[in-house]
């Protein structure tokens, strides 16, 4: 009785575990949706590789509200895409680089009170050598309603880099 008791109470903590990880990464990807519309800041990169200047973005969703699409702008042209959307509990992301590869990313940290989601690597597509660079991971933070920075890490050949994009909501830069 007592093993039987003890596997029920296993279970039960087991399935409330797997509810609070499901309604963290809806939550998140709600976030995710707030961010609709467009957005201007700036990118820096560090480490193995150098350089800043203008960035921007539009956010939107797709599939009856189940995926949202994130466009990264640079000189006027979008060069990157990241469409992030759930896969049962967990936040998933696939951000089709300007590197020409497709790495999939997994949210291992949600924190929305920190205003933080961290997303880890799973897999890549097209990658056309292992020691091609590629992003390996994305921290998102949400500063304020109208204040996000996204930090990829990129890798490739052995050396790593970070780009930071700093982005504001476009019309309260205007208003």
């Amino acid at each position: 009785m007592r093993a039987s008791l003890l596997a029920a109470l296993l279970v039960f903590c087991a399935a409330e575990i797997t509810i609070a990880e499901a309604s963290s990464a809806a939550a998140a990807l709600g976030e995710l949706k707030s961010l609709a519309g467009d957005w201007e800041g700036t990118l820096e990169w560090s480490g193995a590789r150098t350089g800043s200047g203008p960035a921007g973005a539009t956010y939107y969703t797709s599939g009856n509200g189940s995926a949202v699409i994130e466009n990264l702008i640079m000189d006027g042209v979008p060069t990157m895409t990241s469409v992030y959307h759930l896969d049962g509990a967990d936040l998933r992301m696939t951000h089709f680089c300007a590197a020409q590869n497709q790495p999939r990313l997994k949210a291992a940290v949600i924190d929305l009170e920190k205003g933080i989601v961290d997303f880890q690597f799973v897999d890549i597509t097209n990658l056309k050598s292992p020691d091609a660079g590629h992003v390996v991971g994305l921290k998102l933070q949400f500063l304020a309603p109208d204040h996000v920075v996204l930090v990829f890490t990129f890798e490739g050949a052995g050396k790593t880099s970070r780009e930071r994009i700093d982005l504001k909501r476009a019309s309260t830069l205007r208003g």
